[in-house]
């Protein structure tokens, strides 16, 4: 259904549509940035490296972010497309129309599906470096496993449920300008709690494990002595600064995600809203898209850091072994 209207009380409307849209451009250009600035890195730690289940993981979650990003920048310089971000409930994604035509429920349940993919696959993510931490415990893997796959689909059927039954969309050509207008009927505020309350509950219980294992490796090592085990503290150094940035923009974006539920901000067209609803859009895509492969590419620059240092020690042992053995044959002759 396709709504005409010349109607100047529009307007506003349309101005915080086009303000979404820069956030929706920066948060495309911060993906951008950061595949730009780690592709060194991605060649030598991710390319030339022998393939495993994180190699397929890293390379999906990086370049699934990057197709939306230009996508949505190019359609909004292109054609100067628009998005009715004030009637979307925040829980789930809103991105770039064209101008001439709808995105449809089919695109719809593609980039919603994807971002369950996607999340699904950070919590894979989780369950590896958790599974590492603890030693490769069999039981941890099984639990961990457990709850990460009763949580994603438990959201997978609630997102389904959501996009079949509540979703609906159509185009409105507002003073020339199209805007395609996506909106959730029926009361659907429930539903995206239980989304909400899903990932936090993985996310909090996958932090308070690492947490605690880390304590108590630390505890361990401060116990023994500052020289036994030094790489096994610095390995989980590093583990746990990507985890706590990670963990921060999660709780960044449910922090909004929650205020974006509330009645208050749901039906309010003011400019604040618009904001709020910007700087989630850049933090999920920071979370998802940035700090998500992040994970991965942290550990293997550690890895190869320590092989660098080995090669580079075994080079100085080797020298020094000539040296002595050198110099007593030179004073013999």
């Amino acid at each position: 259904m396709t709504v005409i209207s010349n109607d100047p009380s529009w307007w506003p409307s349309i101005n915080l549509s086009i303000f979404y849209s820069y956030w929706t451009v920066a948060a495309g250009l911060v993906v951008v940035y950061d595949w730009v600035l780690t592709l060194i890195q991605e060649i030598d730690l991710i390319w030339t490296q022998r393939w495993s289940l994180m190699t397929v993981l890293y390379l999906v979650i990086r370049y699934v972010g990057i197709p939306y990003s230009v996508a949505s920048i190019l359609g909004i310089i292109t054609f100067v497309s628009l998005t009715d971000a004030v009637s979307i409930p925040q829980s789930f994604h809103s991105y770039p129309m064209n101008t001439f035509i709808c995105r449809g429920n089919i695109a719809n349940y593609g980039v919603n599906g994807t971002n369950v993919v996607v999340t699904a696959m950070l919590g894979v993510i989780m369950i590896a470096r958790l599974h590492a931490m603890y030693q490769r415990s069999r039981r941890m893997l099984i639990f961990l496993v457990i709850i990460c796959l009763a949580v994603n689909i438990a959201c997978g059927v609630i997102t389904i449920i959501v996009l079949k039954y509540y979703f609906v969309s159509e185009e409105l050509i507002l003073s020339g300008i199209h805007i395609c207008s996506e909106e959730f009927e029926g009361d659907t505020q429930l539903l995206f709690s239980m989304v909400w309350m899903l990932n936090t509950v993985w996310e909090v219980l996958a932090l308070c494990l690492s947490v605690w294992i880390a304590a108590k490796h630390f505890r361990d090592l401060r116990r023994l002595g500052p020289w036994t085990g030094s790489t096994i503290g610095d390995c989980f150094r590093v583990l746990m600064e990507s985890h706590v940035l990670y963990f921060a923009s999660f709780a960044g974006v449910s922090c909004l995600q929650l205020v974006n539920l509330s009645p208050e901000v749901k039906n309010s067209n003011s400019v604040a809203v618009v904001i709020l609803s910007g700087a989630m859009e850049i933090l999920l895509s920071v979370q998802m898209f940035v700090l998500g492969p992040r994970l991965i590419l942290s550990v293997r620059q550690y890895h190869a850091k320590l092989v660098a240092e080995s090669d580079a020690e075994t080079s100085m042992n080797s020298i020094v072994f000539q040296e002595r053995v050198h110099v007593p044959t030179s004073s013999t002759v």
